[in-house]
């Protein structure tokens, strides 16, 4: 099911986070959250990165070219030739105090992205959506940490992750108008210091959860059965994404902490494809 798990010659992050396949490059991206950094890896190991001047939770390609963040202010246009920055959407202006995490877009390209306080108090945040005319509408209220989203491969069903909550949640997914609904627990997982981070869906419709605190990638099954536990020689995995040319590829982020590779930047070969990330549409 799974290959060596290979520690990638990149530098090291704070707090890895988001990583993010984009196709079209042939690149992968993902963010160093406290560093301020956007980083990009192309398939021929060409490494570059980018300083976003504030806190970086996701990064998304756009359609027609370029990359969206989910940053502390909002969502960001970002040239990455230029290296500059645009304000697509404020979120949050009145709460200085939370930052934007973890997103993705669907198929349809709008980006699904929450909110967290820096000081990561429960019910602070929220998940918004982020339209293609760049309205931002606010889904889901009294979040604790928003983290890990993806969609079932016949896009009825969207995984999210409230780290706090300990668990994988799934809601009924309405694919024309990004609507979400009949919230309910997929996977529970995770205590004390330990708890699920982000995710990603693979093309049978099994979610692979990173472990903050728990060295570790878990792949659960459609009805939510634990089916595969990877081991990471990092305590802080943060995120995963499919990538590559046939999407065989898992891409792992961690955090600094214990562990011989905390920070560090994994990939190894599974299976299974994952489903492609899509584009910001807008």
């Amino acid at each position: 099911m799974i290959g060596n798990v290979t520690e990638l010659a990149v530098p090291r992050a704070s707090l890895g986070e988001g990583p993010c396949w984009d196709a079209e490059a042939g690149a992968l991206y993902w963010t160093d959250i406290p560093a301020h950094r956007v980083h990009g890896l192309t398939g021929d190991g060409i490494h570059t990165e980018w300083d976003a001047g504030q806190p970086v939770g996701a990064v998304v390609p756009r359609a027609g070219g370029g990359l969206v963040l989910a940053a502390r202010d909002g969502f960001l246009a970002m040239d990455p030739g230029a290296g500059s920055l645009s304000m697509l959407a404020a979120v949050e202006p009145d709460i200085p105090g939370n930052r934007m995490n973890d997103g993705a877009c669907d198929r349809a390209g709008r980006f699904f992205a929450g909110t967290m306080a820096d000081d990561e108090s429960p019910g602070a945040g929220a998940l918004y959506l982020l339209a293609a005319d760049r309205q931002v509408t606010k889904l889901v209220a009294g979040v604790g940490i928003s983290n890990g989203i993806g969609w079932s491969p016949d896009n009825r069903r969207m995984y999210y992750i409230d780290s706090l909550t300990y668990r994988v949640d799934v809601f009924d997914y309405e694919a024309g108008t990004g609507a979400i609904g009949n919230r309910r627990t997929f996977a529970s997982l995770g205590a004390g210091e330990v708890m699920p981070d982000g995710l990603a869906v693979d093309s049978e419709d099994s979610v692979w959860v990173a472990l903050w605190g728990g060295s570790e990638i878990r792949r659960y099954a459609p009805d939510g059965r634990l089916t595969l536990s990877v081991d990471i020689p990092a305590a802080n995995v943060t995120s995963c994404a499919f990538g590559g040319p046939d999407l065989r590829t898992l891409y792992i982020t961690t955090a600094a902490g214990p562990g011989r590779s905390g920070g560090a930047l994994f990939a190894c070969p599974v299976a299974v494809a994952g489903l492609p990330a899509n584009p910001f549409r807008g």
